[in-house]
This record gives structure tokens, sequence and C-alpha cells, in this order.
């Protein structure tokens, strides 16, 4: 029996390890779920004959090695910083790897001695980054192959909440790690090239200078930058590429809404605000304000951010509660971050009955035979219920997919990687299509369109 090892039993895994335990019997596998909190294991197992649940704390070194030591693949499931250390338990006992996370700088250290071993270290493979990466590097190959020059590329992601379950003001409810989105943007410009030039965004300007797309059946969407758009450039073998961006998805008004936060500073995480613990919201929203003797904190919160009382953006920020005196924050040595995540968490978790939604969306801009052509290509997921969700689903398949293909030498290249070649993205998107993850493309004339509206250089 072949012994599969998934580390970490979070929120992302339950289709993943669903996927395996389906595959179990006729690939003559056992599933070994290991996490901290055994219970979390164990409910994702169940009574399957082929699931193992363990209790496993990555920083007991014996007890993770032991664990590597007696799988044939191990996926890691972990947040991204704690990948290394079960890698470099991998790399020493000979063992296969695959994550969902982008690939850091000291996992791509160990390249070499990973090729050396003739080990395969899949990472990226879950939806942004992954699902993003095999579908667009398909598109791009194939025009290749056509004997088409690329012009433009951009792609955008977002989890979102499906139309269905989409019941408050700023249209988002958390479908993921809600620091992630509390802190996104952050630590850098975005910079990206646009009709050959090089463009960059600065934090404070990041979610007002915003594109606008449309997709099929589902409506309006607006994109903000994501930070670095220009590694891409050597990732997909675009150097000669004039337009190449690449952004995160969110219903229009959203980005609007949140710069009011950023502007204020209460997205900042670099310090913590002193007694955050018996500060109320009202206080929290206060501490970022002029002092006035006279006026309210309302008043100054509009005036201080030019907002009128009948803009929508006013009764966005009244839905979040978060002028109220008698919450108090109850969170000790908290930075400003933490302090409107939590907020945010109250109004905008998941109810029961909700569904999620990932958006995909491609553009490729390429001149063939003479003539300037574009393909859109979009992809839409709506998750089933709490435990099958959208990014269950395009993150837990992917990742699950990859590693069987691996365990079955179907995926073999040596090496620390990511899905960008033919040997991993067709097997993978062709099963992922038989799971309901199909992209659908419409082709037309080249638009030579400016994301930002930008006239001009």
């Amino acid at each position: 029996m072949r012994k599969i090892l998934i580390i970490g039993a979070g929120k992302s895994t339950s289709v993943l390890i669903e996927y395996l335990l389906k595959k179990s019997e006729p690939e003559d596998l056992q599933i070994i779920i290991g996490d901290l909190e055994v219970e979390n294991a164990q409910k994702l197992a169940g009574d399957h004959p082929r699931a193992k649940a363990t209790q496993l704390d990555i920083f007991k070194r014996e007890e993770r090695e032991k664990a590597v030591q007696n799988a044939d693949i191990v996926i890691s499931m972990l947040p991204a910083r704690f990948h290394i250390e079960v890698a470099k338990d991998c790399l020493a006992y000979g063992k296969n790897m695959v994550t969902a996370s982008y690939i850091s700088e000291e996992m791509q250290q160990l390249d070499d001695a990973v090729k050396d071993k003739g080990l395969v270290f899949m990472n990226e493979i879950g939806v942004d980054p992954g699902i993003d990466h095999m579908s667009a590097m398909q598109v791009i190959d194939r025009i290749r192959e056509q004997g088409g020059k690329m012009l433009l590329f951009e792609s955008f992601t977002g989890g979102l909440v499906a139309p269905e379950s989409d019941t408050n003001l700023w249209n988002y409810k958390f479908t993921w790690n809600p620091r992630n989105v509390v802190v996104a943007g952050q630590g850098g410009v975005a910079k990206f090239l646009q009709e050959g030039k090089f463009k960059y965004i600065p934090y404070n300007r990041l979610f007002r200078r915003t594109e606008f797309l449309e997709v099929k059946d589902y409506g309006k969407f607006e994109v903000y930058a994501n930070r670095n758009s220009l590694k891409y450039k050597s990732i997909y073998g675009l150097d000669e590429i004039l337009t190449l961006y690449r952004g995160t998805i969110r219903r229009v008004g959203f980005s609007r809404a949140w710069n009011m936060f950023v502007q204020l500073g209460m997205t900042d995480d670099s310090y913590t605000m002193e007694n955050s613990e018996a500060m109320s919201y009202r206080d929290f929203v206060n501490s970022f304000l002029p002092y006035s003797p006279t006026d309210s904190v309302e008043l100054k919160f509009r005036h201080n951010l030019k907002i009128d009382q009948d803009d929508i953006m006013w009764d966005k920020l009244l839905e979040l509660d978060i002028f109220n005196p008698d919450k108090k924050v109850g969170l000790k040595n908290a930075t400003p971050a933490e302090i409107l995540q939590k907020i945010l968490t109250e109004k905008w978790s998941l109810s029961p009955e909700d569904k999620d939604m990932i958006v995909m969306y491609h553009k490729f801009g390429y001149e063939i035979n003479g003539e300037q052509r574009q393909i859109d290509a979009t992809m839409v997921n709506i998750g089933q219920d709490q435990t099958r969700t959208a990014m269950a689903r395009t993150v837990g398949l992917p990742v699950a997919i990859a590693a069987l293909k691996i365990l079955n030498g179907t995926i073999s290249t040596p090496g620390v990687q990511l899905p960008i070649t033919k040997e991993v993205y067709d097997p993978i998107l062709k099963e992922l299509a038989e799971n309901g993850i199909t992209f659908r493309e419409e082709e037309h004339s080249y638009l030579g369109y400016n994301p930002f509206g930008e006239v001009g250089n």
C-alpha cells in the first residue's frame, strides 16, 4: 500500500482528501492526515478504512521526520513559511513533495539538490498560484505552436461570495484567510508593463487604479493590481511582451470603499496600539481622526475623507458597525490591521448556508499571419457547501491530482518547480475539466486596450 502524507488539515484540504480517498482503492493508497489538532484530521478522515488521522507537531523534529520517512509522497498544506522544514526532510529521505504555495527563496535554493536526487518538489499548484499558471501556459504555448507572437497577457483571480449569498453592501465576504485580505498590496509597489512602458502603483494609490471587466452570466467586476507582475516575463517566457499585468478581482465599488481604511491607516500591520484590549470600535476609528471638542467621530470621519452623508460609502461603513461605542476590540497589543480584521470578520464571515465563488479571467493578445487577435478565457466555480467550497475545490483538486500523477510517474521531471510545462498542465487540466473546473474561451480582434484607461504613454 502506497502512503500519502498530508500535513495540515485546514479548510482547503477537505476536497483534496475526498479526492484521494475516492482513488485509494484502485490506486492502493493509504491517506495519512497529520495535524497539530488531531480532531481536525479525524473529522476529515472519518471512518474510511484507508484514512488515518494522526497528531503531528511539525516543530518536533523527530515526530516530523518519522512521519516523512513513513510516506511515499508528502503534501504540505501548512502556512507557506513552514514548508521549508518539511522540504528539507523530504530531501533527506528521498520523498517527492507537493505544496500550493509560492516558491520561496529558501525552497528555490534546494533545486540543485532536489534534481540530484531525482525528486519532484511541485509548488504553486493550487488555484492562484496554480490553475492560473496551467491555464495561461496552455493557451500561450498553443499560440506559439501556431506561429503567433504574444503582445499582451493579463490575468485576474478573485475569491468572492456567490451571487445567491451576496447579502451586504460591500458585495464581499471572507472566503479565505482574512488576514491576507486586510494586508493585501502592502510591502511594496505594484509593478506591471503596459504597451512597452513600465508602470508603478504605490500602496496609497492601489485601490483607486482599477480596471473593469465583464464575465458572461456573472456581470461586472473590478481589478486592482497585484504586487509584481514583471516576474512573469521570465516565468512564462514572455520577454518580448508589451503588456503584462496581473490583478485581484472584486465586485465594482469594493476598492473605492476599501481605500477609506487605507487612507486612514487602519490596514497598517507595522505597530501595535496602546490599550487595544479595552478599546471600543468607536475608539479605534477615532484614533485615526483629528481631535475636536465638538465634532462627533462620524462627522470627523466624513469631513476627513470628504464623504457625503448620502454617499453609498457611508452606508457601507455604517453596515460594519465600526462606530459602536459598546463593542470592545478585546485584543492585546493589536496592530490596526488585526483590529480591522476582527471587526470585518464579524460582518463578512460566511453563514452556514452561504456559498463562495472563484472567478479567473485571462486576456491573451497576439499577432499571427499579420493579424492581431485576442483570446478571453474565463473560469467561474461556485462552492457546493461550507465543506466543498469553491476555494477548497480549486486549491485541493490540483494538489491531489498532481500528487497522484507524481506518485504514478506521469509527472517525473525533477526539481523545485511550478506547473508551467505540458507534462504537468495537460493531464491536470484535463482531469480538472472532468471535475467541472473549465474555462470558456472567446476569440476576437485584438483590442489593444489599456488596463487603467490611460492615454498615450
